[in-house]
């Protein structure tokens, strides 16, 4: 554990792949400010979300364990403190714990874990997505994603509530570096972008070569099947047939990434001042993303399955007794972020949280038999959803459903499911025997269908819930505007 105590900036954006950073290769994006975190701190090339959708993963994020553990199932549980996190740890420490911008909890009078929360956005209007949480069974009428609605140049309400999240982030720090003998803080400040819609201004599709950009791999068109489950989840909502035309997916690769673009800036402004206030060499900053997206892969697109596009995010560290310019391939998670700010805080973690700091993974060897786990119980999945990664091997549990096993070695874009391939019996067996000494998978799915019928049951049933919640994204807060 750290015996000096620092601050923690904590910058989150929304479903953006560990792979599109600059320093990570990507062809297209262009992310210096995030590339310079990198190089003076460490990047973690294979962090992942307990869940790649945007409220259980921030609420795993919030408390530091898993989904299954505290039963934020999906996008109508908001988190709401009946979990205590590293905020409350904070505060009854003594420490000033404030956000900016997205938050995605219950709303903003729970006890969560905040002093001050400035602009927060919420569930929509405490609720969310009831309608999500109608899946035992999924619904059989198909319902439409409205990823597509709009798309393209311009500017949309969440382009300025991010811009207004970066500038209230800068003020902030500002003020805080004008202060002399104040108690340690921690601040996290949630993006949006490069989540849906995908509107950006023109100028930053301009930064990307639309016409190089290859069409999504794998898709249904090409003759490449889906794996059952996925199917069923694209049968309830098929986005990119929305979309249409191969035109359009590249146009909408190219906004995605405009997005990158454009949030990585915001991220320079709050850095900027951080280092111009003097406390850059006191403050650990860690940032990463709740989930990624699919980016047409598959034929899908928006999170919500468990391959790497969907479930593997940003995970950068810097500041304070962290190694600069290293990358580690260990696996890691956002539950890994509680005993992080609890060990940049001189707390000692609790004994029973199942995470590690990243500080210290980071000071360690690569270790190739760390676990990476997510889960996923939510809208559009008849059943639970189960991931593993160790070492070269990624593999998918579907309650109901025939597994996933991939060799990430010679298949690292998770082409060829080999889970039935009579030679690789032994590890489908030995993944097995994994995931149930972590959980009953079965058992699980159960639980997080009965909280979502109870949650139904509360809003007048099934028909009365399939219209109940935001159709598409929670909207920002009304003092932003639209």
């Amino acid at each position: 554990m750290s015996t000096q105590r620092t601050n923690t900036l904590i910058l989150l954006t929304d479903e953006q792949d560990a792979q599109a950073l600059s320093c990570a290769g990507h062809p297209f994006v262009k992310t210096p400010h995030m590339d310079a975190l990198a190089a003076r701190g460490t990047r973690f090339t294979n962090a992942f979300t307990p869940s790649p959708i945007c409220v259980p993963a921030r609420a795993s994020l919030a408390t530091g364990r898993w989904v299954h553990n505290i039963g934020y199932w999906d996008n109508a549980m908001g988190y709401d403190g009946r979990v205590p996190g590293w905020g409350h740890a904070l505060i009854d420490a003594g420490q000033r714990v404030a956000s900016i911008g997205k938050l995605h909890y219950v709303n903003d009078t729970a006890p969560t874990g905040f002093t001050e929360q400035h602009d927060p956005l919420h569930l929509a209007e405490g609720v969310g997505q009831v309608w999500g949480s109608v899946r035992n069974p999924l619904p059989e009428q198909p319902r439409p994603s409205r990823l597509f609605d709009q798309l393209g140049s311009g500017e949309s309400s969440y382009n300025r509530y991010d811009v207004a999240s970066a500038t209230q982030a800068a003020q902030w720090l500002r003020e805080r570096g004008s202060e002399t003998d104040a108690p340690p803080w921690t601040l996290f400040v949630g993006f949006v972008a490069p989540h849906f819609p995908l509107v950006v201004p023109q100028k930053y599709i301009d930064q990307i070569d639309i016409a190089r950009i290859p069409v999504p791999r794998l898709h249904p068109d090409s003759g490449v099947p889906r794996h059952p489950w996925v199917q069923r989840h694209a049968d309830f909502s098929n986005a990119d047939a929305e979309l249409g035309a191969p035109e359009r997916r590249r146009y909408a690769l190219a906004c995605y990434y405009a997005l990158v673009n454009f949030i990585d800036e915001q991220i320079g402004h709050v850095l900027q001042a951080l280092a111009a206030t003097g406390q850059q060499e006191t403050t650990r900053v860690i940032l990463s993303s709740d989930h990624g997206d699919n980016q047409g892969v598959r034929g899908m697109w928006n999170k919500s399955t468990l391959y790497r596009e969907a479930t593997n995010i940003p995970m950068i560290i810097a500041g304070p007794g962290v190694p600069e310019g290293v990358v580690r391939t260990t696996n890691v998670n956002l539950i890994d972020i509680a005993p992080t700010v609890l060990d940049t805080a001189g707390l000692t973690p609790d004994a029973s949280l199942p995470g590690e700091s990243l500080i210290a993974l980071a000071q360690k060897p690569d270790d190739p038999q760390r676990i990476g786990f997510s889960e996923y119980h939510a809208v559009g999945s008849p059943s639970a959803a189960y991931m593993l990664r160790q070492g070269d091997w990624a593999y998918h549990y579907y309650v109901g459903y025939e597994p996933e096993l991939f060799d990430l070695r010679s298949d690292p874009g998770q082409t060829t499911n080999i889970a039935q391939q009579s030679q690789h019996a032994t590890a489908l067996a030995l993944f097995e025997a994994k995931l149930r000494q972590l959980l009953d998978p079965e058992g699980i799915d159960k639980t997080a269908k009965a909280d979502q019928d109870q949650l139904i049951a509360r809003f007048g049933g099934r028909d009365a819930a399939l219209k109940i919640g935001a159709p598409g994204a929670s909207p920002v807060p009304a003092a932003r505007g639209n």
